[in-house]
């Protein structure tokens, strides 16, 4: 059995490829959340001289509790030397943007509608910019065991399996089709194939070690030169860490709506 070390090296290489082999040679976007899996695309986009921005949405509204991808997305950014744009809207400007994300997915559960929320005004601002290309992390969650389900199961390469025979229909689709809309190529350099073999191989005690989710791409990533306070930092899901979960919820109270998909439901 190989060494933890040995795979962190083994792996560090499969991701800086992954990575390299999708960035175009035009100036392109990341969405960008302040996470280890955005901020390591966009740290090895940097050290191998590409141009881009990164892209993070946020609720913001007097009154309410700041979003904390914002606050990280723009320390990361400073400190590493990144192009940010922000895209901090109220709970109207939210509210348009669901029935926008709804009306491009043909959707109208509340985690669909939730992350996709992030990413419609993220791929807005993206084609306004005259991007053409944008990067997802997507699927680092899947083959590093990154969900709550991972930690909770016997075997966790398992669960990643079986996550990743769920991720068209659950991620994919939806991200596709807002890309489509906004006629943006996304790129998910996690779902390369080279990198889900050999993570799907890697042993589960690496994956979640010391009551870390994705230990070992966290090594990697600072093996890789990934400031250890980012590679480890323990972030929520998009729909959370925007605090566009909260705005939705807001908004159900104020519409007069006991549930959210019952609000949700009523912007079709």
């Amino acid at each position: 059995m190989k060494s933890e070390q040995d795979i962190v090296i083994e792996l560090k290489d499969l991701l800086v490829r992954s990575i390299e082999k999708n960035l175009p040679e035009e100036k392109f976007a990341i969405l960008f959340s302040g996470g280890v899996d955005s901020t390591l695309i966009a740290f090895v986009a940097k050290k191998l001289g590409k141009k881009f921005t990164c892209y993070t949405t946020a609720l913001e509204e007097k009154g309410l509790k700041e979003s904390e991808d914002l606050v990280y997305a723009e320390k990361i950014a400073k400190d590493l030397g990144f192009e940010l744009k922000t895209i901090k809207l109220n709970l109207e400007e939210i509210e348009s943007y669901l029935k926008e994300t709804i009306t491009i997915t043909g959707k109208d559960d509340v985690v669909t509608i939730g992350v996709g929320t992030t990413f419609v005004p993220a791929c807005e601002q993206i084609k306004k910019d005259g991007l053409k290309v944008i990067f997802s992390g997507l699927g680092s969650e899947e083959i590093f065991a990154g969900y709550d389900r991972h930690d909770k199961a016997k075997d966790i390469n398992e669960e990643c399996r079986a996550g990743l025979k769920n991720i068209q229909k659950r991620d994919l689709d939806r991200d596709e089709a807002i890309a489509k809309y906004y006629n943006l190529d996304i790129k998910t350099p996690f779902l390369n194939k080279e990198l889900v073999d050999y993570a799907l191989d890697i042993p589960g005690e690496y994956k979640i070690k010391d009551d870390v989710k994705k230990f070992i791409l966290r090594k990697a990533a600072m093996e890789i030169g990934l400031p250890e306070e980012y590679a480890m930092r323990k972030k929520r899901a998009a729909q959370y860490g925007s605090r566009i979960d909260n705005a939705i919820l807001k908004l159900t109270k104020k519409r007069g709506f006991d549930y959210k998909k019952d609000y949700l439901r009523s912007l079709k």
